[in-house]
């Protein structure tokens, strides 16, 4: 054991490449604040960083040549065909994206630099200007620098692919091994992939956690797993320390754990774990941290999952019998309710330690506010906890990250936000609220302004009425620059139903406000929601081609309905209609549940035609026109709207009077 009882917090693979994951950063920051020890790594950044080097290539060419070449796909074919260029361009092409040779963006443009795969082949699909370059018309004469990063983005999908053929199916840049983790009722998946022989991609990432245990030492190592796709690569961390290190302690937190692990009940998590918390980490990890310390016994750990023996005296030396059964053990939940630490008290997130000088800044989408999410290096900070209106029907209300709703003062964000500027020399800030809460949003805008706190910032928030013209200028001026929020199915009958507590035209108003201060705005949308019709599809579009011809928004995106069984809809869903279809015996993950809508609309197949038609809308095509274009691909007839083509446009008319 170490002298010093130590933290360390780890983001797995695979999060983001262009900005580190919050939640160490939170978590580190609030630890130092009471006087802990506490350190903080990104392996998702550290492996890709490691995968794509020369040396990295030739690893990934051995695993390429040794495949029957009737197997290998073409991604596989065009990399071995051109590898002598890859391994010649991998190191340039990620200096650039860090920002540290921005200069090469000429020859990377110029189409001339970086071998090309089959990811290239989506270029031919943007037409030709005129000019012979198909990309003109998206950067112009001027936009080299963002053509380049586009460029070299396709060029890591494509080398995305390579791995994902040939060294290990599972591999994605963000959906890392998803489908082994995600509502999975059983560990089994899970237990199967971490028991077979490792990948390259795991070999690397068992160096890399041990150089990062042997640097930092720590007691305690803390893996936040915020989404299905790092639950795979953080058990494979955990299962990496456990064989070299038993003495070290491995908690288990974040987004998914606290959505769908809330019924754990296989013993099997904690032969790589020792302990698994929900919601909040703040509180559940100093009571495991005093428990750790023998201040603290076990039985009052906070939000805890833990295993335990049925034998709870250890057996003599040499009695073999029932080790089979202690290591299995049984799972207990274990809560002493103790109150949560309170917003104004979780101090300021820190990025020490994090590389952010390595980060990639990527461009996959061209539209000008989708590609936020993976353009910039932006300092993550939340203005609130859980969401002041928490009525969704289709979102977990019921759990705390939602239903928990605490503030902190404009004075208390606008030191964070000075005191992470001055540590990361850098002012983009995106503000992860569920939804960011008006009065909130002022004060602080108001605060900035009156410190001449020079940012820009982006966030999430409820299109609602209190968002004026007026607090849109406020926002913008204060450096607000982008705005995404909920439209849903864009329609008043569903938008009611779901309790969204806003109408198409109340968000054509707000949206025109905000774009007419110069804010981008990303409106999310569904389709698939209970008792949602084909004509109810096609008014939603009709509502969604009108917005963007009218300039309220300039981004979107369709997300197919899901229904999970902390939401509203889930917990009763009689009242929307519905059958939900019984889930198998559930002993890991749980959260999706399928069900049975009377309408029987087959929302797969419309869902093609609505991606079809927002992708054009954000690149300005075909806006005016008739819907029903994007769903010729339908067997039967497609109606017409029954929304007025103008309804919009009259909408905000009346609103300017």
């Amino acid at each position: 054991m170490t002298s010093t009882f130590r933290v360390l917090s780890l983001i797995p693979p695979m999060t983001q490449l262009n900005t580190p994951y919050p939640s160490t950063a939170y978590l580190t920051g609030f630890l130092r604040s009471r006087g802990i020890d506490a350190v903080q790594e990104d392996l998702a950044l550290a492996l890709v960083l490691q995968l794509f080097t020369p040396a990295g290539l030739e690893a990934v060419r051995g695993h390429a040549l040794a495949q029957p070449e009737a197997q290998r796909s073409g991604s596989v074919h065009a990399f071995l065909d051109q590898f002598d260029a890859y391994r010649g361009t991998i190191g340039p092409a990620i200096a650039y994206l860090q920002g540290r040779d921005p200069t090469l963006a000429h020859r990377i443009a110029a189409r001339g630099l970086l071998p090309e795969g089959p990811r290239f082949a989506a270029l031919d699909a943007y037409g030709d200007d005129g000019s012979g370059d198909p990309l003109a018309w998206a950067f112009g004469a001027l936009g080299v620098q963002d053509k380049a990063r586009h460029l070299c983005t396709l060029y890591l999908n494509d080398l995305a692919d390579v791995l994902r053929d040939a060294v290990d199916p599972r591999f994605e840049f963000v959906r890392y091994a998803e489908s082994l983790a995600s509502s999975q009722p059983t560990f089994d998946p899970l237990a199967a992939a971490l028991a077979a022989p490792p990948t390259l991609v795991d070999e690397l990432l068992s160096e890399l956690t041990l150089s990062a245990i042997h640097r930092h030492q720590p007691t305690l190592v803390l893996l936040s797993v915020p989404f299905p796709g790092s639950v795979y690569a953080a058990l494979r961390i955990a299962q990496t320390i456990k064989t070299q290190h038993p003495h070290i302690r491995i908690a288990l937190g974040g987004g998914f754990v606290n959505t769908e692990l809330r019924e754990l009940s296989d013993p099997r998590v904690f032969d790589f774990v020792d302990f698994v918390t929900l919601d909040a980490g703040e509180r559940p990890v100093l009571s495991l941290i005093e428990h750790l310390q023998g201040r603290r016994s076990k039985q009052r750990l906070v939000r805890t999952f833990v295993r335990e023996s049925p034998h709870p005296d250890p057996l003599p030396e040499g009695e073999g019998e029932g080790e089979g059964e202690r290591a299995a053990g049984t799972v207990r939940y274990i809560h002493l309710a103790e109150p949560d630490i309170p917003f104004e008290d979780v101090g300021t997130p820190t990025w020490d330690g994090l590389p952010l000088d390595r980060y990639l800044s990527l461009l996959d989408m061209l539209n000008p506010m989708h590609r936020l999410w993976s353009d910039g290096r932006w300092n993550k900070l939340t203005v609130a906890h859980g969401c002041y209106w928490k009525k969704c029907s289709f979102c977990d209300v019921s759990l705390d990250y939602i239903g928990r709703y605490e503030t902190a003062t404009a004075q208390k964000l606008a030191d964070r936000i000075q005191q992470i500027v001055e540590e990361t020399g850098q002012t983009g800030f995106h503000f992860v609220d569920e939804a960011a809460p008006p009065k909130a949003l002022k004060a602080l805008a108001e605060e900035l302004i009156r410190r001449q706190l020079n940012i820009s910032w982006w966030g999430n928030i409820r299109f609602e009425k209190t968002f004026t013209p007026e607090l849109a200028e406020l926002l913008a001026q204060s450096g607000c620059i982008a705005m995404s929020g909920g439209l849903e199915v864009a329609s008043d009958r569903l938008l009611t139903l779901m309790k969204k507590g806003v109408s198409v035209e109340q968000v054509a108003r707000v949206t025109k406000g905000f774009s007419d201060a110069g804010i981008l705005v990303h409106a999310y949308l569904m389709y698939g929601f209970p008792t949602q019709t084909l004509q109810d599809t096609v008014d939603a579009l009709e509502y969604v081609r009108q917005l963007f011809e009218a300039g309220c928004i300039q981004s979107g995106f369709f997300h197919r309905f899901s229904c999970t069984v902390h939401s509203p809809v889930g917990l009763n869903p009689a009242e929307y209609g519905i059958q939900l279809i019984p889930l198998p015996p559930v002993s890991f993950a749980k959260n999706d549940i399928g069900f049975i809508d009377p309408t029987g609309t087959d929302h797969e197949a419309l869902g093609i035609g609505l991606r079809k038609a927002i992708y054009n809308y954000m690149h300005g095509l075909c806006v005016e026109d008739d819907v029903r274009r994007w769903f010729e691909h339908l067997p039967h007839k497609v109606p017409k709207p029954t929304v007025n083509r103008h309804r919009i446009g009259k909408a905000l008319a009346a609103a300017a009077r």
